[in-house]
């Protein structure tokens, strides 16, 4: 059996930050169930930042982030990790309106309304017979996401942290001197057990004997189609559907598409569903010019949201030494930085940073404790 001070389960973007923050005071093992960290919601993300997307605390947590990927240490990662990408939302007639709940919040420096003409200019495939207007948000960005995980995963390692791949948990104990987790790389005891476990997360704490806090994993699906013969196309915009009912953006010569679904399912290696790509396409096809010949590549991914859609960082009330790190959604990687340095700053009892504190980031609000997370489903 391995003794440790600190046991992260997952090797994901959140459990990878979580370790690469902790302090080297602790000895800290990271379990990973496949031979390497990152192969699901991770190294399936088309990640993009941008400080519009999301609830209040994602867009506290996503500010809070944004000096550590902008200019983050040469020592942690030697490459760029975002790249400038202006973000348009877009609508027709029937929905213009709802462009108006993005300039009605108190965080719209970067946001700016734009007509008809200056969408089909910024994007020329949109047929001017659908879009009315768009929102421009110019806090946008590409992710280099491969970069970013694998730089925590460095970091970590150089911290001391032992990582563990191909360890599926067979069974979990909790006691008053600790938990001990079984998996088939062998046998582990500590203290304290981080769930960073993604869609798994509420099975992990019912196994664990703890109740659930009903987390949702839901399908999203994304392809690759041809991009047409035009200059500049790197130079576009990621596009934004009505009510996030679709988004697409060049990438790599070709425009990556998705219809934005969330439908629910179950922990495990998700596949696209026919449906979703079909609709994709119809909706693609319905605001631009284009037709769509054959789709080059398509994959799917799960997004883990709370009941609130707002993440879930914090020891658990019920059981001693078990610490929630879930429910990031589809904003995981935009906010990775803030979120393992707020993760690590709470395990360790140590203050939370100002650097994060004044971007508005709550404890209470992400605390699984919270009230808005009282309905937790029984075990």
């Amino acid at each position: 059996m391995i003794v440790t001070d600190i046991l992260i389960l997952g090797g994901g973007m959140a459990g990878a930050s979580v370790a690469a923050h902790l302090s080297q005071g602790a000895s800290v093992t990271l379990l990973e169930v496949e031979d390497q960290p990152g192969r699901h919601a991770t190294g399936r993300s088309a990640a993009s930042f941008f400080e519009s997307y999301g609830n209040e605390q994602i867009r506290a947590l996503t500010r809070a982030s944004r000096r550590d990927l902008i200019a983050p240490d040469r020592d942690f990662v030697d490459v760029e990790l975002l790249k400038p990408r202006l973000t348009l939302f877009v609508a027709d007639y029937e929905r213009l309106h709802g462009l108006d709940s993005l300039m009605d919040r108190p965080d719209t420096s970067d946001l700016r309304r734009v007509d008809a003409s200056e969408a089909l200019a910024l994007v020329p495939i949109l047929s001017p017979e659908w879009v009315a207007g768009g929102v421009t948000d110019s806090s946008g960005f590409d992710m280099d996401v491969a970069a970013l995980h694998q730089g925590y995963l460095r970091l970590a390692k150089r911290r001391g942290v032992a990582i563990m791949t191909g360890a599926q948990m067979t069974h979990i104990e909790g006691g008053h001197d600790g938990w001990t987790v079984y998996t088939r790389a062998g046998e582990f005891r500590a203290p304290l057990v981080v769930n960073a476990t993604g869609a798994w997360a509420d099975e992990v704490a019912e196994r664990a004997g703890i109740p659930r806090l009903g987390l949702k994993p839901l399908r999203r699906t994304a392809m690759m189609i041809p991009a047409p013969d035009i200059r500049n196309l790197d130079a576009w915009p990621l596009v934004m559907g009505p009510e996030e009912s679709f988004y697409f953006k060049p990438d790599a010569g070709q425009i990556l598409l998705s219809p934005a679904n969330e439908d629910e399912e179950t922990p495990g290696d998700t596949a696209p569903d026919d449906l979703d790509v079909a609709i994709a396409v119809d909706r693609f096809e319905t605001v631009t010019i284009l037709k769509v010949s054959r789709i080059s590549h398509r994959w799917s991914g799960l997004r883990t949201f709370a009941s609130d859609r707002t993440p879930v960082v914090g020891f658990d009330e019920h059981a001693r030494g078990f610490f929630w790190l879930a429910g990031q959604g589809g904003y995981g990687i935009q906010t990775a930085p803030a979120m393992g340095r707020l993760a690590a700053a709470l395990i360790e009892n140590r203050c939370v940073p100002d650097r994060i504190l004044d971007h508005g980031v709550s404890i209470r609000d992400l605390s699984p404790s919270r009230p808005e997370l009282a309905t937790k489903a029984p075990i």
